[in-house]
């Protein structure tokens, strides 16, 4: 039973989006390593930017940066 959790910025990524992050995960694990799609977990976990840090800076500082 493949579970895989898949960590991404809160920026308004749409339900058609996760739900095609979900498809193409399933069938990667599948493909590659010949996993039943029926028993195979995604999780997709929104994180806040100001709880995500690169380099020492909050995502939220780096995004007004650009």
């Amino acid at each position: 039973m493949p579970y895989v959790n898949i960590k991404i910025t809160k920026e308004g990524a749409t339900a058609e989006q996760k739900k095609q992050l979900i498809e193409g995960v399933t069938q990667l694990l599948v493909t590659v390593l010949d996993k039943n799609p029926a028993t195979t977990l995604v999780v997709i976990d929104e994180v806040d930017m100001d709880n995500w840090g690169i380099g020492g800076f909050p995502v939220t500082e780096l995004r007004k940066k650009k």
